[in-house]
């Protein structure tokens, strides 16, 4: 193995405080850019939910009207 212990492998020689808030970054930068497009579809379908109810409330009201 690379590192004696897992000290070292924290530190890496120094350069462990660079390392690994970069690994850090883009972990969450890989993440976002796969949850945003899920969380974006699901709010499309839930407003487009929304729109078909007003839709199908707006008509069957109008049918009660005119009767």
């Amino acid at each position: 193995m690379y590192f004696d212990s897992f000290q070292a492998l924290l530190t890496m020689n120094g350069h462990g405080i660079y390392v690994w808030p970069a690994y850090l970054i883009t972990i969450v930068v890989i993440m976002a850019v796969l949850i945003a497009p899920v969380r974006r579809s699901n709010r499309l379908l839930e407003q487009l939910a929304a729109q078909l109810r007003r839709t199908e409330s707006a008509t069957v009201s109008g049918v009660r009207g005119q009767q």
